[in-house]
């Protein structure tokens, strides 16, 4: 069995018109979500053996500060494939993850993120920004990811921490 965890990133600056979507940074609010997410999950003690994020600002900055919060050792990758993703391309991605990483944290955006989780689960969970899901998927390779292939454990809410 593998194990995703799904991580939308923190509510991102919409002050800056000028900025593309793609160098949108974290709001004052996202900066101070992120940890408490990174915590949350610190408390759950899950081993984490891969991030792997979009390298967009926002979600480059949510996995980070993640990561430091919960203290995680695994490595951030960062895959391009990522931003802007539909459930599909995703799923691709994750298909590709090599074989030795037992628990993913993959951080993305919307409405991707939201779709993967409806399709790996069959649940349909609204999914703000930091919010965090585990599925346990019954499968024993990435490659084996298919439609309703796991379970939703849990979905974090930041305003519900």
């Amino acid at each position: 069995m593998k194990t995703l965890l799904v991580l939308r990133h923190a509510k991102s600056n919409w002050e800056n018109t000028d900025v593309s979507d793609f160098d949108r940074s974290l709001n004052r609010r996202g900066i101070e979500t992120a940890p408490k997410v990174g915590k949350n999950l610190k408390n759950k003690k899950l081993q984490i053996d891969l991030i792997l994020s979009s390298p967009a600002k926002r979600a480059k900055q949510t996995a980070i500060l993640v990561k430091e919060t919960a203290e995680i050792d695994a490595q951030i990758k960062y895959e391009e494939k990522i931003y802007e993703a539909s459930s599909l391309r995703l799923s691709q991605t994750i298909a590709k993850i090599d074989d030795k990483h037992e628990t993913v944290l993959l951080v993305g955006h919307n409405p991707g993120i939201e779709d993967l989780v409806r399709l790996l689960s069959g649940e349909i969970k609204a999914f703000p920004t930091a919010a965090l899901a585990k599925i346990t998927l019954k499968i024993e390779k990435w490659s084996d990811i298919s439609k309703s292939c796991g379970d939703l454990d849990f979905l974090v809410i930041p305003k519900n921490i």
